[in-house]
């Protein structure tokens, strides 16, 4: 029971601090815009850890990489310590169990980031036919305009409404399944 309730804890604190980390990365690499309060939040809550990591790993073409590390670093605690918790024997050398925790993690970011994605293409469409003028609008923009315009530029509107939103999550969802199963043979490989 108690094993349960430290799972749930470590896995929620920890996965949304990586979703704020995650967020915080992708709002600087798209130029989100920074006076907005989701960009306030996110730089305010991940600040304390950011910024003296900064100083280890320093931003690398325009990517914040030490964010980005600290998500990772983030999923990678969260799959040792459920894992640990769930009384799993890392009995594989120490090398191996990195690397292959490591790749997990990795997938993990990359399946939140597909869901980030899906979210806000959700809500961006919901909003333009609700308020397209609302304060979300700019960073809902900037995460899904390089998206939606591959779709836009090769499917144009049907009676003045656009479809692309449906092919980007058709897209997204496709891409999750594939992403599943990775992770589900980088779990097999490893364990």
């Amino acid at each position: 029971m108690s094993s349960q309730i430290l799972i749930f804890l470590l896995d929620t604190v920890l996965g949304l601090f990586s979703l704020a980390l995650l967020l915080r990365f992708y709002m600087q690499l798209l130029r989100a815009p920074y006076y907005n309060p989701l960009s306030k939040f996110l730089v305010a809550i991940t600040n304390f850890i950011v910024r003296p990591v900064r100083r280890i790993i320093p931003s690398w073409r325009g990517f914040d990489l030490s964010t980005l590390v600290l998500a990772w670093l983030a999923q990678f605690i969260i799959l040792v310590g459920v894992s640990i918790l769930q009384g799993y024997a890392l009995d594989s050398s120490a090398v191996s169990i990195f690397i292959g925790f490591g790749l997990l993690a990795l997938v993990e970011l990359v399946r939140m980031t597909l869901y980030i994605v899906m979210i806000m293409i959700i809500v961006q469409a919901v909003l333009s036919w609700i308020n397209p003028y609302s304060p979300l609008a700019p960073i809902l923009d900037s995460f899904t305009r390089p998206i939606l315009g591959v779709f836009q530029r090769r499917f144009p509107p049907v009676a003045n409404v656009d479809l692309s939103p449906l092919f980007a999550i058709i897209v997204v969802q496709l891409l999750l399944m594939i992403v599943a199963g990775v992770q589900q043979e980088i779990s097999v490989m490893f364990r």
